[in-house]
């Protein structure tokens, strides 16, 4: 018994050293082929605070998608400083809004064009989709969520000319967009396991980590998010969305 306990305490012990090392980085879950997903990102916010974006695009990335709004009321502090200091780089740039169960569509979508302007050259504009707060436990009525995102989406893909992507993690696609939307690039967050979609859709683009280190900025996170496009590079400098 004496025996079997101290196996127990040692696989414990090694289970808690395990999970530190995936908390703060050191272990990440997941490891994308860079063969068969060669072009990488990153997505920020003012979280990541003063970014030196020729630092930061230097490190094997390809694109940036960088936060804008949030909301009907709220515009990133950083972005403006972050748009502007990414496009001067190689990346590839877009914006994204983080979309508020709390607000109607359209003044979410006025809020995004009067703050991101529209350029040829940009990556899509992305609408963020996942459950936030209180919202984990009142969850959203999946019908009244559409209404608003259909109005968000007529009102970015009329002025932008361009059809958003959708962000989403499991959860949230599950509930707002599995069998819905399938005209639009999914976007997917998966920081465990390979993203598979209930619904056989495939995806465009896969976060597959929240605890990655990069250097070049200075924030509150000491964290950034890594992506990857589903394509090859030819596929990439092809893409518009």
């Amino acid at each position: 018994m004496k025996r079997v306990l101290m196996i127990v305490a040692a696989l414990c012990m090694l289970l808690v050293v395990f999970a530190t090392l995936v908390w703060n980085g050191t272990i990440l879950l997941n490891h994308p082929s860079k063969d068969k997903y060669p072009v990488r990102g990153v997505d920020v916010s003012s979280h990541q605070g003063k970014i030196d974006w020729q630092t930061l695009s230097a490190q094997g990335i390809s694109f940036a998608f960088i936060k804008a709004t949030e909301g009907s009321g709220f515009v990133d502090p950083c972005f403006a400083d972050n748009f502007s200091a990414a496009r001067e780089t190689g990346l590839r740039v877009g914006a994204y809004h983080f979309f508020s169960f709390d607000s109607l569509g359209q003044p979410q979508a006025e809020l995004f064009i009067k703050t991101v302007p529209k350029e040829d050259d940009l990556l899509p504009p992305v609408i963020d989709i996942e459950l936030y707060g209180e919202k984990e436990k009142q969850i959203p009525e999946a019908t009244a969520v559409r209404r608003q995102l259909d109005v968000l989406l007529t009102a970015l893909k009329a002025y932008y000319g361009k059809k958003p992507i959708l962000y989403a993690t499991k959860t949230s696609y599950d509930l707002y967009l599995a069998d819905h939307y399938g005209e639009y690039d999914i976007w997917i967050r998966d920081v465990v396991s390979y993203p598979q979609l209930e619904d056989g859709k495939n995806w465009t683009f896969w976060q597959y980590t929240n605890r990655a280190r990069l250097e070049g900025y200075q924030g509150e996170e000491k964290y950034i998010d890594l992506n990857v496009f589903s394509g090859t590079h030819a596929e990439w400098e092809a893409y518009r969305g």
